[in-house]
């Protein structure tokens, strides 16, 4: 027989069937199974109402509900599939339409949209559980029709969604006794290696003026002796005839040339094969050790030939005063103001860039692209071609001698 107000068989007449013994226990809190079973007869109602469309918000509150009682997706004790299971399986439910078929009612939803008696009694009994989570599970369901229609969601749908599943997984996995695992780090990102730091080649007068391509001189780029095609390496008394210039206080190691003097005096100079000419600009990189005092480092431009004006260009001359650096421009044999000269604090044991320019206007010396020396007397001009060369020379004084050195990056010779 027809129960009231159910005057046709169908779908919702089953999910009144099983909500009428839930109805009869006076509007008392439904146990967990009844909770259920509720949920299901909605999930019956919402699906054949709806069809395809609302397939995903329907097992949506399925979920919802079943998480607050600690029920799962399982068959009954009896083997019987559970409402849950059938609506998430329309096709173990005969009176379910196929998915591909819009259901008939989709065109009378304004007829089906009446609530019935009983309809308006579900809410009251459902709505005040223990977790207060019946706005939220609405709101979720909202959020998945949305996304099933391809639109995003009201901010406060999403955000209850979100509130609805934490609700629902943290009594489960209390009841389990269980603790999600902690989410896994991504491995951090090596540190990028640095470079191994390089000495560079500093500010140059060349790039700093434009002197153009290089034409000649030395990297320093073999290993061993100084390159016998570019270099003439001295081999016989020192400076002033004191101590030993040798060709083995030269050595040539990872782009550096080094001249060394012992604490004997033995020490080393050689001079260039390369660029023998009459005007034109040097640039020569070079440090110290921290020197002894009678070791002075000197860069020079020595005639090719004998000049009857004893020319002589150092470009760069350490001497006695270990934190000068001096140029000296010798332009006399025998007058008493034979050269001019100028000097630069400077710490010679980091590596400088030190620069001579020659042109018939005069000589000009540089230290790092500055500006340190100029000579513009035309008498004072060698008057005779001019080759590099490179010294450590040794002026003795009678005391103890501590063993020194000078180093040579490169020497670049220009137009």
């Amino acid at each position: 027989m027809q129960g009231p107000g159910c005057p046709n068989a169908g779908p919702r007449c089953a999910d009144r069937r099983l909500l009428a013994p839930a109805l009869r226990r006076g509007r008392k809190k439904f146990p967990a199974l009844d909770i259920a079973l509720v949920a299901a007869a909605v999930v019956r109602q919402f699906y054949a109402r709806r069809g395809k469309l609302f397939k995903k918000i329907a097992i949506a509150m399925t979920a919802g509900a079943l998480s607050l009682t600690g029920c799962s997706f399982a068959p009954t004790t009896d083997g019987a599939p559970s409402p849950a299971g059938q609506a998430s399986n329309p096709a173990a439910d005969p009176a379910s339409p196929a998915e591909e078929t819009p259901h008939p009612e989709d065109e009378t939803v304004p007829d089906e949209e009446t609530p019935y008696p009983e309809d308006e009694t579900v809410p009251d009994e459902a709505a005040p559980n223990e977790a207060g989570v019946a706005a939220p599970e609405e709101a979720a369901s909202d959020a998945v029709a949305a996304e099933a229609a391809g639109s995003d969601p009201a901010p406060g749908a999403e955000a209850a969604a979100g509130e609805t599943a934490g609700a629902g997984t943290a009594p489960a996995e209390a009841a389990s006794g269980t603790t999600p695992p902690a989410a896994i780090a991504a491995p951090a990102k090596p540190a990028p290696s640095k470079p191994a730091p390089t000495k560079g080649d500093g500010t140059q007068a060349a790039t700093t003026f434009g002197w153009g391509a290089v034409v000649a001189g030395d990297e320093f780029s073999n290993t061993g002796a100084p390159d016998s095609t570019k270099w003439s390496v001295f081999n016989g008394k020192g400076h002033h005839g004191k101590g030993i210039r040798s060709p083995q206080a030269w050595s040539v190691a990872n782009g550096v040339a080094t001249v060394k003097g012992n604490a004997e005096g033995t020490t080393g100079g050689m001079s260039a094969k390369f660029a023998n000419q009459k005007y034109g600009r040097w640039e020569s990189r070079m440090k110290t050790s921290d020197r002894d005092p009678k070791y002075h480092p000197v860069m020079i431009l020595w005639p090719d030939n004998e000049s009857s004006t004893c020319a002589e260009i150092d470009y760069a001359e350490g001497t006695a005063d270990t934190k000068m650096m001096k140029f000296f421009l010798h332009y006399s044999c025998d007058r008493s103001d034979f050269q001019t000269t100028a000097a630069k604090p400077i710490d010679a044991t980091q590596w400088h860039n030190y620069a001579v320019e020659w042109t018939p206007a005069g000589i000009t010396g540089y230290i790092d692209g500055v500006k340190t020396f100029s000579d513009t007397n035309p008498a004072h001009q060698p008057t005779v071609s001019m080759h590099q060369t490179l010294q450590l020379d040794w002026f003795p004084d009678g005391s103890a001698t501590k063993p020194s050195q000078m180093q040579v990056d490169w020497v670049r010779v220009y137009k």
